[in-house]
């Protein structure tokens, strides 16, 4: 397949409030296409209208105000995932991919017609704050959500370190909507992180795809090997996706060479495979992926990748169901348009879109009850309580650490299945030669 694009590529629709982590291919511009000529008379209407607004509304207007407001306008009548980018959205977007922004540390999408929390990023001030996996946010401040495109509810809540907004959400099981101010502050997010349990498993938690994510994996899986792993948690849950080649590399990393991971397609039926090129021999022990709600785009693609050549077992809940491509398309003022162009396969050559990756075992996880939950994080793998600079990373004192993973069910589940290792007799993966 085409390495290089004339744009950028992306494979997760979700937005993190204060970063888009999504799938990119770095590209160089925007093509030129036979549509511009195509569209001429169309667009004297726009520039009859332009001209109007200009010549006779009662203030005066700035031309680029009427063209941007008309961009977003128009990205507005197609799905929730396209959106125009200003150049300040469009260059926080560049930047942010490495791991480090400043905002609340919500990752949020559109589900339903609802722009809803997938994850709060653990140990940041959304988490902290009591934002929930499934919250929909109703109002940002006194500004409500329900006529915001994605890109615009992100901007609202972002803001520099510091600053304050109010979320007003709806919580499923609640009886009435919940208010939250939070105060903004800088988010580092270390994606991957390890360490062995008892009986020779090893765990690994990976919160978000970033650039670095296959080869911090790849150092955590050797660390484990040493270690005498003989069987591998790998922890999804709540992990709202990211880059594409992020995900190609971790899925890669458990796979034989030239596996087929993901295809995408777009409107004119092209379809580009990814597949496996590991960088060293797979391993061979038995391994579980734990997934939940919370686990969208990127996530599902390594998800469905060891489902369907029966790699792991699937276990928790069933996953979002983000299943588009996105293209950021850069402009010639530095802007950007984020544009919806194609859906991903799984190897058995089916959408997850709306519909999700479904676990080979449910489980359902066991709240935590809010007088036993501690501030730093309710599960095993999360970092520590926001700071001034929280930190994904932030190492937590082991006793508090054992003590949450006693209390996670889904992961003692999967620590239970590892010992006895029966339910992978039950498994069915693709033959060798299926493409998908």
């Amino acid at each position: 397949m085409e390495k290089e694009r004339a744009s950028i590529t992306w494979v997760s629709g979700l937005v993190v409030v204060g970063a888009l982590v999504l799938g990119l291919l770095i590209g160089k511009g925007v093509e030129k296409t036979g549509y511009a000529s195509e569209s001429y008379e169309e667009l004297k209407v726009f520039a009859e209208v332009l001209t109007q607004v200009k010549k006779h509304y009662v203030e005066d207007v700035k031309t680029n105000d009427l063209v941007h407001g008309a961009v977003r306008g128009m990205l507005k009548t197609l799905d929730p995932h396209s959106a125009y980018m200003t150049p300040e959205m469009y260059k926080e977007m560049r930047v942010e991919t490495k791991g480090e922004f400043e905002g609340l540390g919500i990752q949020i999408g559109i589900k339903e017609h609802h722009v809803t929390v997938i994850a709060p990023i653990e140990g940041t001030p959304a988490h902290a704050a009591g934002i929930e996996t499934g919250d929909v946010i109703l109002k940002v401040d006194e500004t409500p959500t329900k006529d915001l495109t994605l890109m615009e509810a992100v901007q609202r809540m972002r803001g520099p370190k510091g600053t304050s907004v109010t979320l007003t959400v709806r919580r499923e099981g609640a009886t009435e909507t919940l208010s939250f101010t939070i105060v903004r502050d800088t988010i580092k997010i270390h994606s991957v992180r390890s360490r062995p349990l008892d009986d020779h498993i090893g765990y690994v938690r990976i919160s978000q795809f970033q650039e670095s994510t296959p080869q911090d994996l790849g150092k955590e899986l050797v660390k484990l090997h040493d270690d005498g792993t003989q069987g591998l948690i790998l922890d999804l849950r709540n992990n709202p996706g990211g880059l594409l080649s992020a995900a190609v590399g971790v899925s890669e990393q458990f796979l034989q060479p030239d596996t087929l991971i993901v295809s995408v397609k777009g409107r004119d039926g092209r379809k580009d495979e990814y597949r496996s090129s590991p960088p060293m021999e797979p391993p061979d022990y038995p391994m579980i992926v734990l997934v939940n709600q919370g686990s969208a785009s990127a996530s599902e693609i390594v998800a469905a990748a060891m489902q369907d050549w029966g790699k792991a077992v699937i276990l928790g809940k069933t996953t979002f169901g983000k299943g588009s491509v996105q293209t950021i398309l850069p402009l010639s003022d530095g802007s950007g348009l984020r544009l919806t162009t194609a859906k991903y396969y799984t190897p058995r050559g089916e959408s997850i879109h709306s519909v999700g990756v479904k676990p080979d075992i449910v489980v359902e996880p066991k709240p935590i009850k809010l007088d036993e939950e501690p501030k730093e994080s309710p599960s095993p793998e999360t970092e520590a309580g926001a700071s001034s600079e929280p930190d994904a990373d932030a190492e937590k004192p082991k006793d508090l650490e054992a003590e949450l993973m006693k209390k996670d069910v889904q992961l003692q589940k999967a620590i239970e299945l590892l010992k006895t290792w029966k339910v992978f007799k039950g498994l069915h993966p693709l033959e060798s030669g299926v493409t998908g």
